[in-house]
Order: structure tokens, then C-alpha cells, then sequence
């Protein structure tokens, strides 16, 4: 079954940058489509951006300009480049393979004003 194993979270000031990862390992990487999430506390799961099997990407309009989703078929590995971050980034980020209910643990993210 389909597993996921993210990292890259952490403690960073507002302005700052991140690169998260996620390893996707129990399905056919390249065939699916690919999202990240983000939850805050006492918020619901939002799609922050996805990415489709031939690598065009989608971002919601908060992070348009400063987020940047991409793939590595090879490494069977999706990102997601964080730049300008704001306080209200702060969340745990979850990917998924968009086509499956399945969920990793997330990472952290925090960002400090």
C-alpha cells in the first residue's frame, strides 16, 4: 500500500525558505498525480499545490509567486520549495498521492514573525 515519508519541516523566520520532501514508496510513482497539503491547527486540510504525472503544476492563490512543486520520477520524490515565508504558512504539510485516501505524518512548519 501506498506510503509516504515527508521531511523538511522546521523552525524558520518570516522571509525565510524551506524545501520540503516526500518519498513515495507502494505504487507506481509516475502514473499519479501529486499534492500537498497543509493543516493549522484547529483549521481544516487545504490543497496547497499539486502537480499532474507530466509535471504542470497548480498553486493555490496565498502561496502563487512563492511556492514551487516538482518531481523526481526517478527518485520516486516529490518537493515543495518554500520561499518568502509568512507567519501564516505555519502548518503540518502533508503529501499525497491524489488519486489514494492515504496520509504520511507530516512535517512541521513553522514560521516566526
Amino acid at each position: 500500500q501506498v506510503q509516504f515519508v515527508e521531511s523538511g519541516g522546521g523552525l524558520v523566520q518570516a522571509g525565510g525558505s524551506l524545501r520540503l520532501s516526500c518519498v513515495v514508496s507502494g505504487t507506481t510513482f509516475s502514473r499519479y498525480a501529486l499534492g500537498w497539503y497543509r493543516q493549522a491547527p484547529g483549521k481544516q486540510r487545504d490543497l496547497v499545490a499539486s502537480i499532474t504525472n507530466g509535471g504542470r503544476p497548480t498553486y493555490t492563490d496565498s502561496v502563487t509567486g512563492r511556492f514551487t512543486i516538482s518531481r523526481d520520477n526517478a527518485k520516486n520524490t516529490v518537493y515543495l520549495q518554500m520561499n518568502s515565508l509568512k507567519p501564516e504558512d505555519t502548518a503540518v504539510y502533508y503529501c499525497k498521492v491524489l488519486a489514494f485516501n492515504r496520509w504520511g505524518q507530516g512535517t512541521q512548519v513553522t514560521v516566526s514573525s
